[in-house]
């Protein structure tokens, strides 16, 4: 007898499944290149300076005829020019950072009380223990200054003083000086002072209080010599090193942390 039952038909393999192929990220777009800017941008407060050592120059080459003079003053106006030089620079974003106000070197890290004259809560810093960063800047630095972080100007304060070396630490309580007091939008503040030195003989502001400012916004200015100190909350530690070249708008020297991450140096 003949098996009538029809051929058992084959099964359909199931449709693959198509997995979507991901959109490929959008580049990122490349920043310019940065390049040397010769020669720098000098400040306005210089432009006297540099116009009068030239015509002094000028003077002693082609009036008088006094090369010895004329060299020494064409050295004095180069000079003149490279100490107001007021260069672009880049300031890092990230939060609770702490960037250096001045350019040159950072001559002591040490624990101090608050200045009598920003101390409290009501415009100054507070009371307590302060890590103050002390940076000394030559005659061959910039010596425009900056502001260390973004905020509020809460206080500035100058007071008079003498013009001894600003590498001692007297001179923080001795010499002639400005206080400023900023406020960032989280309520922390920071304090920095201005100090004339042996040369310094003049002291500039270029804000007033009650403004706003960003990190690493021009600020100020010290003629000829001078040191710069930030005082730095708890909370906060230094990002630096005694002896390490600062630059000021730039070089990060304070961050959040507690004692165990301060950074330690080494001479080599």
């Amino acid at each position: 007898m003949n098996d009538t039952t029809p051929p058992e038909t084959p099964a359909t393999p199931p449709e693959a499944t198509t997995v979507p192929t991901p959109a490929p990220a959008a580049p990122v777009p490349a920043e310019a290149a940065a390049t040397y800017k010769f020669p720098p941008s000098i400040h306005p407060d210089g432009n006297k300076f540099v116009v009068l050592a030239a015509v002094l120059t000028g003077f002693f080459w082609f009036v008088v005829d006094w090369d010895i003079l004329g060299w020494l003053s064409a050295a004095l106006t180069f000079w003149t020019f490279a100490f107001f030089r007021d260069p672009q620079r880049v300031t890092p974003e990230g939060a609770g950072l702490v960037v250096s106000p001045a350019d040159g070197l950072v001559s002591q890290i040490m624990e101090v009380p608050a200045p009598r004259e920003i101390s409290g809560s009501e415009r100054g810093i507070g009371e307590g223990t302060f890590t103050r960063v002390s940076i000394f800047m030559s005659v061959f630095d910039v010596h425009v200054n900056r502001s260390p972080i973004a905020g509020t100007l809460r206080d500035i304060v100058y007071v008079p003083g003498k013009f001894v070396n600003a590498e001692l630490d007297k001179a923080s309580e001795h010499n002639e000086r400005q206080y400023f007091v900023v406020e960032s939008a989280d309520g922390r503040r920071i304090g920095f002072t201005q100090i004339a030195g042996l040369v310094a003989r003049r002291i500039i502001k270029f804000v007033n209080t009650g403004e706003s400012v960003g990190a690493g916004q021009r600020v100020g200015l010290i003629r000829f010599g001078s040191r710069v100190d930030v005082y730095l909350p708890a909370g906060t530690v230094p990002a630096v090193a005694v002896g390490q070249r600062a630059v000021a708008g730039e070089t990060v020297i304070g961050r959040p942390g507690g004692p165990g991450d301060r950074l330690r140096g080494v001479r080599q």
